[in-house]
């Protein structure tokens, strides 16, 4: 098995691509071990002791480090997916853990399905190749709430991904949106 890393804009995250599918459902993040309860491959990593953050794509992984640097963490995390791969434990025991509820007046249900559609073909396409996702979580008064996960979360170029290029893809698109906010 060859897994390739690629460096992600947050200097602490590393995507790592098994060449394998690694969730077939909506990704995941997990931000504590405590939390990797139904993924074996999450607690597997977070066994490395360095490892602060877990997020789990179709066909990637990235993790966040603490104040560990990479050339003594990344060969243990290499070992640590190509470990689980070759054991045949599944990513994933039982059902995956889905978003969190969605928060918008139902009179706006036209105005979030095309924020939405909007997301989900211009932005996580894009922000998927830094090891990240962009998720929605309401709309009020003309503001958009997005999750940041993976890479994204905690990156230094976040604010300005938010600010400059989602914002301004929302707002010319959709009127009603004055702002975006992450939560």
């Amino acid at each position: 098995m060859f897994i390739q890393t690629e460096a992600t804009p947050n200097p602490a995250t590393l995507k790592f691509i098994p060449g394998e599918p690694v969730v077939s459902g909506p990704p995941l993040e997990f931000r504590n071990k405590q939390s990797t309860k139904p993924s074996p491959l999450a607690r597997r990593l977070f066994d490395i002791e360095g490892v602060e953050g877990v997020f789990l794509g179709s066909d990637f992984i990235t993790v966040t480090k603490s104040a560990s640097d990479w050339q003594h963490l990344k060969p243990a995390i290499l070992g640590a997916i190509m470990e689980h791969y070759m054991s045949g434990d599944p990513v994933m025991e039982g059902e995956g853990g889905g978003q969190g509820a969605e928060e918008f007046d139902a009179k706006d249900a036209e105005t979030v399905a095309t924020i939405k559609e909007l997301l989900d073909t211009r932005v996580r396409p894009a922000v998927a190749q830094d090891g990240g996702d962009i998720t929605f979580h309401g709309f009020r008064d003309g503001v958009v709430f997005l999750q940041m996960k993976g890479a994204c979360s905690g990156c230094p170029s976040s604010t300005a991904t938010l600010k400059h290029g989602i914002e301004n893809l929302l707002k010319h698109f959709v009127p009603e949106v004055s702002e975006v906010r992450p939560v």
